[in-house]
């Protein structure tokens, strides 16, 4: 008689404990789907332009580019702000600030472009922004070439600049420099033609450059020297 006590008891016992194994993973598992589906914190993510518009004129560099920002986690996220940087470039001193949004990528004269302010991109969701990134004294005019570009980007839950996408900016196709134009920014677009012109554009914008600074440099060696010609004393 105990030993079917005994046998009896030990099943009610796994039966127990079994039945506390489902309960505790079901409970397990409605808290990790609720987190995820609702209270996640995810991250930015973004992608390479294949367009971009330019202008290049004396020491100004401004740049527009299509960006695309999606939010992998649950969790609205909120945008500060955003810069460019050339991290390979040593002459680069100053990133290019964000200075306006706009509703297209083709600058034109009835455009209203918007001051930079903070956006919310929502929880698993996309947002399209044509951003426009501009530093009037960066000390860096890119010529014709590929430039290693990082956009970074201040989110309001974390502290601090963070990347959120490096890609490869292609001035090759700048041909009109000193105009503010769309370009291609796939490789091997351009015809030889094209590229020789947008190498002879961007040579002719640095040349006039060394011109100017070169002609403002005898300038004041001319004020100098009637400076130093003019020093008698009036009596």
């Amino acid at each position: 008689m105990l030993p079917l006590m005994a046998a009896a008891d030990q099943n009610a016992f796994s039966s127990l404990s079994a039945a506390s194994v489902v309960s505790v993973s079901a409970l397990v598992f409605t808290v990790a789907s609720f987190w995820w589906l609702n209270a996640r914190q995810g991250r930015l993510e973004s992608w390479e332009p294949h367009f971009f518009a330019a202008i290049v004129h004396g020491s100004k560099v401004r740049l527009r580019l299509p960006l695309v920002l999606h939010n992998t986690g649950a969790k609205p996220i909120v945008v500060q702000d955003l810069r460019l940087t050339f991290p390979e470039e040593a002459a680069s001193h100053l990133p290019l600030l964000w200075t306006s949004s706009s509703s297209c990528l083709l600058p034109g004269p009835d455009e209203e472009p918007e001051l930079p302010t903070g956006f919310v991109v929502a929880g698993r969701q996309a947002q399209q922004l044509f951003i426009e990134f501009e530093a009037p004294f960066s000390g860096l005019v890119p010529k014709a070439g590929d430039y290693k570009v990082r956009i970074q980007v201040r989110v309001g839950h974390r502290k601090g600049w963070r990347s959120l996408l490096t890609f490869t900016l292609r001035t090759n196709n700048i041909i009109h420099p000193d105009r503010y134009t769309v370009c291609n920014n796939a490789p091997l677009e351009l015809t030889k033609e094209d590229r020789r012109k947008a190498d002879a554009a961007l040579l002719e914008l640095l040349e006039g450059q060394e011109k100017g600074a070169s002609a403002k440099g005898e300038t004041k060696r001319r004020a100098s020297s009637n400076d130093e010609g003019n020093t008698g004393t009036n009596l």
